[in-house]
Formats: structure tokens, sequence, C-alpha cells
């Protein structure tokens, strides 16, 4: 079945008996055309079905009014509240966005930056897979002056505009409230240490174990996947670990769900036998039970953030490249899930 042919302002001023010019400023709404013309005009490129050519519009005026984001995942609420935060901020602006996702591959991420320089996108903002070990998919961008921010998942130290919380101290405010509710023995179940958020989470959880006097053990530390399946034989192995930990932090609420059912089956006690922290404040928070003990990770406000700092740079108002490190505030969240002291 072919295509059927895309109706230009040629075709209309033919079939009016215009030129394409008067037919070109009508459609933009143009002063100097009359009511009446303007309306034929109007009339007519609705009734055919006539679409603006935006695009080559813009590529004419060296910009596409266009966005690209690569995310590494669209399953958690922090993910798809940081998209609705850039969205947001992109339409307020007359931004498109070209939404690209690299599943947490490297090669993925790569083909999905390639594709958007040659989609000839304004700006970037993107936030790295597991796996991502350089940033040479993006120099493509640099060589064009074409800016890229990063948030969430970044290299801390790598030139150029991101947009991160403190992930250490969240880790350590966790782990330090572990301690607080008599937690001696805290298993860490975290992810790829190759990526920022969690190598730092990593560190706040060790320096508050070393800060509270107690011993730091590798063995206590699971780095997974972070999929349903993981998070079940994360869960599983502590559960036959002798002694077993009575507290555990992790980097991400799903996993920490999961991992609270696994124990729960198993009929260990949340908090009382098992206090649990989990870390973003994904909606699950509030479904489980004993609903969880989380870091807020504030994902709308990040979005709009990042979103708002690259279209200031590309609108001339500000310069990213001027901009290292923006870190906004989290806060742990307590609930149940973690509150061991009056549950004995």
């Amino acid at each position: 079945m072919s295509r059927e042919k895309e109706i230009t302002i040629y075709d209309l001023a033919r079939q009016l008996d215009l030129s394409a010019a008067t037919v070109s400023r009508a459609l933009k709404d143009h002063p100097a055309i009359n009511k009446i013309t303007k309306k034929r005009i109007t009339d007519l490129a609705e009734k055919l079905g006539y679409r603006s050519n935006n695009f080559a519009s813009n590529l004419r005026k060296q910009n596409t009014n266009t966005i690209g984001v690569i995310l590494h995942e669209l399953r958690s609420q922090f993910m798809i509240s940081a998209l609705a935060g850039i969205e947001k901020i992109a339409t307020e602006a007359n931004y498109d966005l070209i939404i690209a996702h690299s599943s947490e591959s490297w090669k993925k991420e790569a083909a999905n930056a390639l594709n958007l320089f040659h989609k000839r996108v304004d700006g970037v903002i993107a936030s790295l897979s597991f796996d991502t070990e350089d940033l040479s998919h993006f120099a493509p961008f640099e060589r064009k002056g074409i800016p890229v921010i990063y948030f969430d998942r970044v290299f801390e130290e790598a030139e150029g505009a991101k947009v991160i919380i403190n992930n250490q101290k969240a880790g350590y405010d966790a782990t330090a409230h572990l301690i607080e509710q008599g937690c001696k023995r805290i298993a860490h179940i975290t992810a790829s240490l190759k990526r920022n958020v969690y190598s730092e989470r990593l560190k706040g959880y060790q320096l508050a174990l070393k800060e509270k006097g107690l011993q730091y053990n590798e063995k206590m530390v699971f780095i997974i996947d972070l999929t349903e399946e993981a998070s079940i034989r994360a869960a599983k192995q502590i559960i036959k670990m002798q002694p077993r930990p009575d507290g555990i932090f992790l980097t991400n609420d799903f996993c920490a769900a999961v991992c609270i059912q696994t124990l729960q089956e198993a009929g260990i006690r949340v908090p009382e036998d098992i206090a649990v922290v989990g870390f973003n404040n994904d909606v699950i928070c509030k479904i489980i039970e004993p609903k969880l003990t989380t870091i807020n990770y504030p994902g709308l406000e990040i979005g709009e953030i990042v979103a708002r700092n690259l279209i200031n740079h590309l609108q001339g108002k500000s310069n990213i490249r001027l901009t290292n490190t923006i870190i906004i505030k989290s806060e742990l969240i307590i609930r149940a899930s973690s509150l061991k002291k009056n549950k004995k």
C-alpha cells in the first residue's frame, strides 16, 4: 500500500489561485493577510490534511527545536518522574523530545546517540547504562558544539554538566538509620559499581559502618542486576547466612519490596528480625506491607532542572559549559519496614 502524497503549500496555492508566499504567511497567522483569505487557506489546509514541515523550516535556521533524551530504563517511578519533568519544561519552551531507551546496554546507548546526532537534535539529556565505560559515543556532539547534560547515572570525573543527588550522603543516611535502630549486621544489595550512583551509595554505607564502629564485610555486599529474579536470589542467600543479617539497605525500592516478600515467605519478620531500607521513594513503598523506609529521590524536580538548564543554554540565557555538577537534595523517609526499636 503506497503512502498518500504529503500536501504542500504549493498544492494549496494552486487550488486557491494564490501565491505560495501568501499561503505560507496565512498559515503562520501573519497580520498582513486579511481574515477572509486566511480562513479560505486554513479551511482548505484542514480539509486536505496539510501538515506544516517545521523540521525542514528549522533546518534552514540551523536548529530543529528538538531535544534527544537517552534513558537507561523506563521501569522505575524515578525515571518516569524524571521524564515527566523533562517533558514539562520542554513543552513550555516549545521543544519536542525524541526519547531513546538503552535497556542497560552500552551498545544500544551508542546506537541511540548516533541516531539522535543524525536527527540533528539541538541538545541531549542522558542517563548512562550499567555497562557504559566511557563517553566516546557523545564526542560527535561535542565536536559540533551540541550540548549534552547528564543526570542520575553519570561519570562524575568527566567534564560536562551533570545533575545528581549526593549519593554517598544518601547511602550514609540509610545505613546510619539502620544502625540507630539497633542493627549490627547490615547487608547491602546494590548494582554495578561502574555507575556513580551505586559506587557512591556503597561508600556511604561503608562510612556509616566505620563511624558507628561496625566492621565492613564484603560478603555482606550483593551486586545484582536489580531484576525480580536476582532480588529473590539475594534474599535467599541472606536467609541462609549464619549469623543472619539484621538489616538490609537496598539501592532500589522494587528490589526491596521483592526482598521483603521473600523474607516473609520464609517466616522472617520485617522489621523485627530484619529491618529494610530501600531507595527512590517509588509508589511501591506505600503498597508493600510493612511500608518501606526509603530515600526520596526527587525525579520530577531533577527532570525539570536538567531540561531547564539545557534549554536556557540553547536560548543563550546561560552556559552549561561553565557548570560542572548540580547536586539536588534527597532525604530519608522513615516508615515501618525499618523501625526495629520497640518491635521486639
